[in-house]
C-alpha cells in the first residue's frame, strides 16, 4: 500500500500542515525539510500531483515561451530559472516559437491547456494580442528582455541604451569616429533601446549620427554576415562597429572572415553577449555582456512571490545593467 502524508507525520512526529506546506512548495525549517525527506525517501513517499492539482486548481508547472532555443541568452535564463523554480517545487513547461508569431500564439494556448501557473515570456508579437485571453485568467505573467506597452504586467529587461552607450564610448576612448552599428528590427523593443543608446552616446560625443552607418536587420545570424558586409564595402571610412545582438555578432565576425578583414587591425568591433564564443575569436572579441543569471532569478522570484499570495502592480519595468567584458578587438586609434 502507498505510503500517504499520514505516515509520514507519524514518522517524523511533525504536523501535517508542516509536512503539507513542504509539498506544496512553502518554506519551512531546515532541520524539518531534512526529516521530510528522508522519511520521503524511506517510504517510497511519491506525490500524486493530478489529484493535488484538481485539489488546489494548482498543477507546479511554469510555462515558458522564448524565440530561440538555440539561443544562448535564452539557454543560459532557462537554465538559471529552472534551477530556483525546481528548488520551489515547480517544473518548467519550455516552448520555442522559432521568432514566429502564430508558433508563439499556439505555444501560449497549448500551456494554457496544460493549466500552467504563471507564464514567462520573451515576445516576439509587440501588441500583446497571444496574452490577452491568458491574462484573462488572473494568472501570473512575467515579460523579459522585451517590454509591451501598455501590458499590465512585469517586465524584466537590461537596460539597453546604457549597454549601446557603453560599446559607442569604447571605440571613443580609443578615438574612432565613424562608427557603424548592425542592429534588429526596430520593432522589437530591445533593439530599439539599444539604436537610441548608439545614437545619444554619439550625440553626447560631439558626433554627428549618420543613418547610413546603421545596418538595420532581421534577428538572426545571416544579418551579420550582410550587415557586416555592406557597411565595410559602402563606407571604408568606418573603423568600428557595434553589434547589437548576439546572434548578429556571431555573423558578423563570419563575414569578416569571408571577407579576409582582420578584426581588431582593419576594422574594430564590439559584439553583445555570448562569452564562450567571444573567448574563441582570435583576436578575443571585447562583448556588452547581459547578465543572465540575475534576470532569471528575477523573472522566477517575481512569479513564485505572486504565487504565494503577492499583490500584483499593473506594469513594472526593471532595468538591470550590463557589462563590458573586454577582448582584443578594438584597434587603437589615439596618436601617440
Amino acid at each position: 500500500m502507498a505510503a500517504t502524508i499520514k505516515d509520514i507525520a507519524k514518522k517524523t512526529g511533525l504536523g501535517l500542515a508542516t509536512i503539507s506546506s513542504y509539498l506544496n512548495g512553502g518554506n519551512v525549517r531546515e532541520k524539518n525539510r531534512i526529516k521530510i525527506e528522508q522519511a520521503i525517501e524511506e517510504l517510497h513517499f511519491e506525490v500524486n500531483e493530478v489529484a493535488r492539482g484538481l485539489r488546489t486548481n494548482l498543477t507546479k508547472t511554469i510555462g515558458v515561451v522564448i524565440p530561440e532555443l538555440n539561443m544562448v541568452f535564452c539557454a543560459e535564463i532557462i537554465t538559471a530559472m529552472e534551477d530556483i523554480l525546481r528548488n520551489h517545487g515547480y517544473a518548467t513547461i519550455v516552448c520555442d516559437c522559432r521568432t514566429d508569431q502564430k508558433r508563439e500564439q499556439e505555444a501560449v494556448e497549448f500551456l494554457m491547456h496544460k493549466r500552467v501557473d504563471g507564464l514567462i515570456n520573451m515576445p516576439v508579437d509587440k501588441t500583446g494580442g497571444h496574452l490577452k485571453a491568458y491574462q484573462r485568467m488572473g494568472k501570473p505573467l512575467v515579460l523579459i528582455d522585451r517590454e509591451i506597452e501598455d501590458m499590465a504586467c512585469d517586465n524584466i529587461l537590461v537596460d539597453n541604451q546604457m549597454a549601446a552607450a557603453q560599446a559607442v564610448d569604447l571605440f571613443i576612448e580609443q578615438g574612432h569616429k565613424n562608427i557603424g552599428l548592425v542592429v534588429g528590427p526596430q520593432s522589437i523593443s530591445a533593439a530599439r533601446e539599444r539604436c537610441i543608446g548608439y545614437k545619444n552616446a554619439l550625440s553626447k560625443a560631439g558626433i554627428k549620427v549618420q543613418e547610413d552607418y546603421i545596418y538595420y536587420g532581421k534577428d538572426d545570424m545571416n544579418s551579420g554576415v550582410e550587415g557586416i558586409k555592406k557597411l565595410h564595402r559602402d563606407h571604408p571610412e568606418i573603423t568600428g562597429v557595434f553589434v547589437a545582438n548576439h546572434a548578429m555578432t556571431i555573423g558578423a565576425v563570419i563575414g569578416l572572415n569571408e571577407e579576409n578583414i582582420q578584426m581588431g587591425e582593419e576594422l574594430s568591433l564590439v559584439g553583445f553577449d555570448n562569452r564562450q564564443f567571444a573567448r574563441a575569436c582570435n583576436p578575443q572579441l571585447t562583448i556588452v555582456a547581459q547578465p543572465t543569471k540575475e534576470i532569471a532569478k528575477d523573472a522566477a522570484e517575481r512569479i513564485l512571490a505572486y504565487l504565494n499570495g503577492a499583490p500584483r502592480k499593473d506594469h513594472t519595468v526593471e532595468k538591470i545593467k550590463t557589462r563590458v567584458i573586454m577582448g582584443k578587438s578594438i584597434k587603437s586609434l589615439n596618436k601617440e
